[in-house]
């Protein structure tokens, strides 16, 4: 629906929001497309208050989230959703939900080829089947070759600008077509877009019907392209703004449906408990906003009154204010940054799973380590294996880019596009529940491996792909010295990658789940830090994620077959021997060496780091045995 017409016209689930189709990203219709309007269109005023939906409480993410959007952020808000739609279409739930705006703004009769604007009135738009909203389109009445009276489709016109400031534009037909000047014969001219399919715009002209003038939209891509096309505008549609640009790229031109107009920025977080492990804490720092501002003498009142205290209900007041008191003093500590630049959030979920002392099971997380500890076939592989029965994962979309994906170490390296036109007081969120295998290597494995591996020159192509990687990319966006090596993830993190990598695809074919269901965080620290832990989970937004088919595979007899399959097939692949061969030659940049699609390579979804840092080469002897961490495979 738009600001201007309540009319629903698509579904999406909630976590397109966060990966796919959030604010400012297009969403194809089956008969048009959409932009994603900012937060400030967004409307929680039907759902406020009610019991099935309120804001998302996760007080690390939430922290996080102020340090990279402002201290206004107060909370985090579900997309407003109501129950109902099916059973009611015309109901309350068909007046909720995310605004949308038509974008592109341009549209072309699928019968004559006209090519105008929305608002020029040449369209119309229908939708009145309240049942069907996916047959909501856009029609050219006046078409001249409409068969039987019917009434042609008008679809978007394929083509639109952006740069790399996370701006996004119509494109210019009327100056493309006329060369940057105006059309003789009539201050409004009527175009035509002649679409015969083919790659990108290669066999498209655009035909001026009033002067007669036309031009192919080849003219306009590639570099060659970037001469023809104007300066960047600076335009937010999802925003209704405009800014000046001052991205030194010029814009490019997209066709609709390119996966690269839109990235979302997110951080996102697992509930674990509070670092004492007491489920008061726990619960005291989950609700802290509301809890910590009442004095003690309040709290008879508040157990009454205040939702979250009555959760307290097993506690006492002097209890409670005592774990008030401990949660305040830890989170008075000064915040420990990540390496990469983001707010640390991996610290407290690596303590969580390497505690001797996990506190009472909860909702939220609840951990079980295997009976009889790790199976004597893996005591060389794994120091421990903990199954993850209940998991909560909460994430939060802070921003978004364009062109570019948001850099995972460095968030200053890319230009991220607002989602509101002033700092907001929320920020859009999720919550997933799920399940999770948390498999802990050994440490003195992988430091005696990347001792050994540190100054090999595999490892050696590696580092360079990656300085080359950056300089492409960011040395023209830094202000003073640029270091091609900052926030370099190190040996550990290529070797633990890799092997999640490798569990992943065989866990798929083991318990049912789909690759594209499961999530993986690897923890991989320093020799200093010692980390050296790999968490494979569900994270998606229904029941498929809580089966109980992913902690079953790591009894002990499972995961002794999981993984000797996943390290033996990692010895092979079909595209060997040029997948096995692979390393990153000048003046190639890309990320990986012995991986490909048949082999390594999962979805954007599962993945955290977009299928680079991977190479069966350190995992399991592809063509040197000294390189492997397991230079026999069990």
């Amino acid at each position: 629906m738009s600001t201007n017409h309540r009319r629903r016209v698509g579904s999406v689930r909630p976590s397109h929001l966060m990966f796919t189709s959030g604010v400012g990203a297009l969403v194809d219709l089956p008969n048009f497309s959409v932009l994603i309007r900012g937060l400030d269109d967004w409307s929680f005023d039907a759902v406020k208050g009610r019991d099935d939906w309120g804001p998302i409480d996760e007080p690390r993410l939430l922290g996080a989230v102020r340090a990279i959007a402002g201290p206004k952020v107060k909370e985090l808000l579900p997309a407003p959703w109501l129950d109902g739609i099916d059973s009611d279409p015309t109901g309350p739930a068909s007046r909720v939900g995310v605004p949308s705006v038509p974008f592109p703004a341009w549209l072309r009769c699928t019968a004559c080829n006209e090519l105008a604007a929305i608002d020029s009135q040449v369209f119309g738009f229908e939708n009145d089947k309240a049942r069907r909203p996916h047959d909501a389109r856009f029609f050219h009445d006046s078409c001249t070759r409409k068969k039987s009276g019917k009434r042609p489709l008008a679809v978007p016109a394929r083509f639109v600008l952006a740069c790399t400031a996370g701006h996004l534009d119509d494109f210019p037909y009327r100056e493309f077509v006329h060369r940057g000047e105006g059309c003789p014969n009539a201050p409004q001219p009527r175009l035509q877009m002649d679409d015969r399919g083919g790659n990108l715009g290669a066999n498209v002209q655009i035909r001026c019907v009033s002067c007669g003038q036309q031009r192919n939209m080849r003219e306009a891509l590639g570099q060659r392209g970037e001469q023809n096309l104007p300066r960047c505008r600076g335009r937010h549609p999802h925003l209704a703004t405009f800014a000046p640009c001052a991205s030194p790229i010029p814009p490019k031109v997209l066709v609709i449906g390119a996966s690269n107009q839109w990235f979302a920025q997110t951080l996102s977080a697992l509930s674990v408990p509070a670092a004492s492990g007491s489920e008061v804490d726990t619960l005291v720092e989950k609700h802290w906003d509301a809890i910590s501002p009442l004095p003690v003498a309040m709290y008879p009142y508040a157990r009454e009154n205040v939702p979250a205290f009555r959760l307290l209900d097993k506690w006492t007041d002097e209890e409670v204010a005592e774990s008030i008191e401990r949660v305040r003093a830890a989170k008075e500590r000064p915040e420990e940054e990540a390496t990469g630049g983001y707010p640390d959030l991996r610290t407290a979920e690596w303590e969580a799973f390497t505690s001797t002392d996990w506190g009472e099971p909860t909702q939220d997380f609840t951990l079980r380590r295997i009976s009889g500890g790790v199976p004597a076939p893996l005591k060389d592989i794994y120091d421990d294996v903990i199954q993850a029965e209940r998991l909560r994962e909460v994430r939060a979309l802070v921003g978004f880019t364009r062109l570019d994906a948001p850099d995972p170490d460095d968030p200053e390296l890319v230009t991220v596009a607002p989602l509101a036109r002033d700092k907001p007081a929320w920020l859009p969120g999720s919550e997933v529940r799920g399940e999770g295998i948390f498999l802990r290597l050994s440490d003195d494995l992988l430091a005696a491996w990347a001792e050994r591996v540190g100054d090999s020159e595999a490892m050696h192509k590696h580092r360079d792909a990656y300085a080359q990687f950056r300089r492409n990319r960011y040395s023209d966006r830094v202000q003073g010295p640029f270091d091609p090596m900052a926030h370099w993830p190190g040996e550990r993190y290529i070797a633990l990658h890799t092997l999640s990598h490798l569990l992943i695809r065989t866990i798929a074919l083991e318990c049912g789940y789909s690759s594209a269901s499961l999530s993986e965080r690897i923890y991989a620290g320093t020799d200093e830090e010692a980390r050296s832990g790999i968490l494979i989970y569900t994270a998606v937004p229904d029941a498929e994620g809580t089966l109980g088919g992913l902690v079953a595979q790591a009894e002990p007899e499972r995961l002794v077959r999981l993984t000797r399959r996943a390290l033996r097939d990692a010895m092979r692949c079909s595209s060997d021997p040029l997948c096995a061969e692979r390393l990153p030659q000048p003046p190639a940049d890309f990320l990986h060496g012995a991986a490909c699609h048949v082999c390594l390579f999962v979805s954007e979804t599962t993945c955290e780091r977009g299928n680079r840092f991977l190479d069966r080469r350190f995992v399991v002897p592809v063509d040197d045995r000294e390189l492997a961490l397991f230079p026999a495979v069990p």
